[in-house]
């Protein structure tokens, strides 16, 4: 019997979008092979719900979804999708060797924009609905989301091609912004809910009050909190840790094994931890991180450990030139 648990924890699509966007050097049938591989072992684990977005791969991270989710029985998944951003900053953001060339992000949240890439997105996945749209990162461009984004989508909602309506990004105050403003059903807040950074506090108790779930996403924040040891070769939010983040990591990690856990284990538990979290949402690569995943998600922890995390948290403080998050 599959452990129910799993109904919380989502596979983010953005590392296998990523992995075919980089494909050069496996080439484009290999990476659809790992891609494919690896919704089948979500599958296989018990994972039933899945997050993608245009901008994940350029596209390709829909496309793959949709031929690894192609005659499953579609009412028993669910399949979340993003407007407005139309591309990221770099084709695959989860490098770790910082060799993959930036480029000018570009965003789109007109009404056209919105109904042309729900459109374009449900050809890819050749699904007829999207269960979940969330405005993705509409941080520096509310009023067009307000004004024209959000309407679009509610007429896509009457016409069955969409079902709730979320907003995901990085930012806490931006979602804040449209839960107050009653625009959203669910919001995504990404690297601000983990283990060593929990900016996203006051938007989760906000969230609670409304009745609005939250998904956290990024648990590993981009991979230092990925692995029993942490180390310099691993990146927090898509940057080198400083020493101070390997330090406070590394303390982490003694903590969960004093207590006969792992870091991962707790760094993939935590945000549900807080009532407003629904689900955990974690990007995936192959089939090998995701039955680890599966694993890690499931593995019961003693609550002793979860308060001398909380404890080690509180004093360490903000990290040394660490941003405000907005």
């Amino acid at each position: 019997m599959q452990d129910t648990r799993l109904d919380r924890l989502c596979f983010g699509c953005g590392p296998i979008g990523g992995l075919a966007a980089a494909s050069g050097e496996t080439g484009p049938e290999h990476a659809e092979e790992i891609a494919v591989a690896a919704v089948e072992a979500a599958w296989e684990c018990g994972l039933r719900s899945f997050d993608t977005a245009p901008s994940y791969g350029d596209g390709a991270a829909e496309r793959l979804l949709g031929t690894a989710l192609r005659g499953l029985p579609r009412d028993r998944f669910t399949v979340s999708g993003k407007v407005g951003r139309r591309t990221m900053a770099i084709a695959d953001p989860y490098r770790l060797d910082g060799a993959a060339a930036r480029r000018e992000p570009r965003f789109d949240f007109t009404a056209a924009g919105v109904r042309r890439t729900v459109e374009t997105s449900l050809e890819r996945l050749g699904l007829d609905r999207l269960d979940t749209v969330f405005l993705h990162d509409p941080d520096d461009l509310l009023g067009p989301a307000l004004d024209e984004a959000v309407p679009a989508l509610h007429e896509l909602r009457r016409a069955g091609a969409v079902g709730a309506i979320g907003v995901g990004t990085t930012r806490p105050r931006a979602a804040q912004a449209l839960v107050a403003a009653g625009a959203v059903d669910t919001v995504m807040i990404a690297g601000e809910w983990n283990l060593m950074r929990r900016s996203a506090a006051t938007l989760l108790a906000r969230c609670q009050e409304a009745g609005v779930p939250v998904l956290a996403a990024a648990p590993y924040a981009s991979g230092l909190l990925a692995v029993a040891r942490p180390g310099p070769g691993l990146p927090y939010l898509y940057r080198a840790p400083s020493p101070w983040l390997l330090e406070a990591a590394g303390r982490m990690a003694d903590r969960c094994r004093r207590h006969g856990a792992e870091l991962p284990q707790a760094a993939i538990q935590f945000p549900l931890r807080h009532p407003a979290v629904t689900q955990v949402v974690v990007g995936m690569r192959d089939a090998g991180e995701v039955v680890a995943n599966a694993a890690r998600f499931t593995t019961d922890l003693p609550e002793a450990l979860w308060a001398e995390l909380d404890t080690l948290w509180a004093g360490l403080g903000t990290p040394p030139g660490e941003p405000v998050p907005t």
